[in-house]
């Protein structure tokens, strides 16, 4: 591609082409609590055109839980657009054979083992990664677990979703935070969230105030979900205020984002930004395979957002597909 040229399926994407998803019932079907003062058009800027990339070829990204969905998809554009791209799978031979697929068509990507369910996974990894490229400059944690259909709502697997989707990406991050690369490109991470973690969601008083806060700490992330396992091992988990709908997933969605924000006050000032996102109504195992849109839908909206340019990448914010969509705080 010559300069001026768009990139390959980025290009795809405005605001007034991205697919907009139905009314009809979905896991993101309700409204969410926004500032007014930090709402504003989704994506509002045109896709970068080649001359405004910030990254090259020696851009390294991490995407977790990629050997399908929307994970793989995210890896596929980034591969395409010259990053050095690392795919991570729980399952070996799973993980194996999306990188055969995508070398297939000619691209780059390495792959290594990573569980995020359990630490000594996570330290295998870390060091792995540590000792074949030793920096990073973009971490998108998108490996989560959900048991239930989409209009159940059992509890019988809390302890593994919230250690997946809150304890996994907390540790994984924490692991590779000395990893990050320092430059004007500022590094980024971006959560893969979902609506069912917005604040509105919780309805006990006491731990809403607490997710409001300020000042909130991650020990206060983590007693909430300490809190919520013990509540579903006594059995009490019903009358205790907790999210109603996909609960475990919920709650594990509240922490992530929550943390997130911890994080991204924590590490403004040191060239690192932190964003949530969450894909909407999307089709993948998760859901059944139903859904408004595909995996490769949102993660070519995923991938902008990874690669916004330094001077539009903001922190602390949660976005919100498809269009009409939007940005609030977290």
């Amino acid at each position: 591609m010559g300069p001026g040229a768009s990139p390959p399926h980025l290009a795809l994407v405005s605001p007034s082409s991205t697919p907009k998803p139905a009314a009809a019932a979905s896991l993101d079907h309700s409204t969410m609590e926004v500032n007014k003062d930090t709402t504003e058009p989704y994506l509002s800027s045109p896709i970068p055109a080649i001359t405004a990339r910030w990254w090259c070829k020696d851009t390294v990204a991490i995407v977790t839980g990629a050997n399908k969905g929307i994970g793989f998809s995210m890896v596929k554009q980034l591969a395409q657009l010259g990053l050095i791209v690392i795919l991570t799978a729980r399952d070996v031979e799973k993980g194996k054979k999306a990188v055969e697929l995508l070398k297939k068509q000619g691209l780059l990507v390495h792959f290594h083992p990573l569980d995020v369910s359990d630490p000594a996974s996570i330290r295998t990894f870390a060091l792995w990664f540590q000792k074949k490229l030793g920096v990073m400059d973009i971490l998108i944690n998108n490996a989560a677990v959900s048991f239930n259909d989409l209009y159940e709502n059992s509890v019988d697997h809390a302890e593994i979703v919230i250690k997946t989707n809150f304890y996994g990406v907390k540790l994984l991050t924490e692991a590779l935070l000395p990893m990050f690369r320092r430059s004007d490109s500022i590094s980024r991470i971006l959560n893969i969230s979902s609506r069912l973690g917005s604040i509105n969601k919780m309805r006990n008083p006491t731990m809403k105030e607490m997710l409001q806060n300020e000042n909130l700490s991650a020990q206060q992330i983590e007693g909430m979900v300490d809190l919520f396992l013990e509540n579903v091992k006594n059995g009490t988990w019903k009358n205790q205020g907790w999210p109603e709908i996909w609960t475990d997933y919920a709650v594990s969605k509240l922490a992530l984002n929550a943390y997130s924000r911890v994080l991204a006050k924590q590490f403004e000032d040191f060239g690192l930004r932190v964003n949530c996102f969450c894909p909407g109504f999307t089709q993948t195992s998760m859901t059944g395979g139903k859904g408004t849109h595909t995996a490769d839908d949102a993660a070519v909206v995923g991938a902008r957002l990874a690669l916004l340019p330094p001077g539009e990448l903001s922190t602390g914010k949660f976005y919100v597909g498809f269009n009409p969509g939007i940005i609030s705080k977290l």
